[in-house]
């Protein structure tokens, strides 16, 4: 005779869960009722669901997945970290061959985002000048140590630690450290 005890409770994070179906139904500009509808489960199943109570079963979070369109593995995936640490000195760095410049990309944008972020160290003694990016690139600078000529070469400003600024990056602008071992954490935003 086939063992009748109850499966084991599921070890899924239902917080995880539900952030997901939550941020995935949101995405899909669907309401509750529609989505349940589309996932052939009851409305109050789902409304639980989201509020990270009850227990799913395989088939119902496959369901939502393939009524929401998603791989299965989006609703039970863990979240992302939400802290990075790059170390001072590490991360892929490069040198221009025409001033002291040398740029540490911190954080390449996501999809659905555009910005790059780098840690930047300037030299006096050399301008690095920057050809204008792409339309609608918007450039922030912050100042951690020494001082900084910086921005559109017309609009050029004088920046100290803790200084910040933003211009337009699709016109030409230029860096001019000020000060020996100048650095600065420049961010391209990009429309």
């Amino acid at each position: 005779m086939p063992d009748a005890s109850p499966p084991p409770p599921s070890r899924l994070p239902l917080g995880w869960i539900a952030a997901a179906l939550r941020r995935e139904r949101t995405r899909s500009g669907l309401s509750l009722s529609e989505l349940a509808k589309r996932a052939g489960i009851a409305k109050s199943t789902l409304s639980q669901l989201e509020a990270a109570s009850g227990n799913p079963s395989m088939e119902t979070i496959w369901a939502l997945a393939v009524a929401l369109g998603v791989p299965f593995g989006t609703l039970v995936e863990p979240p992302a970290p939400t802290v990075q640490v790059i170390r001072a000195g590490e991360g892929p760095t490069v040198h221009s061959e025409q001033s002291s410049y040398t740029a540490s990309l911190l954080a390449v944008s996501p999809p659905g985002t555009r910005r790059d972020i780098y840690r930047v160290r300037l030299e006096p003694g050399s301008v690095r000048d920057s050809k204008p990016h792409i339309p609608g690139t918007v450039e922030h600078i912050v100042v951690g140590t020494g001082r900084v000529k910086a921005g559109p070469l017309e609009e050029q400003t004088e920046l100290g630690p803790g200084d910040y600024m933003a211009y337009r990056g699709d016109v030409p602008h230029a860096y001019e450290a000020l000060e020996a071992g100048t650095t600065f954490v420049l961010i391209m935003q990009h429309v």
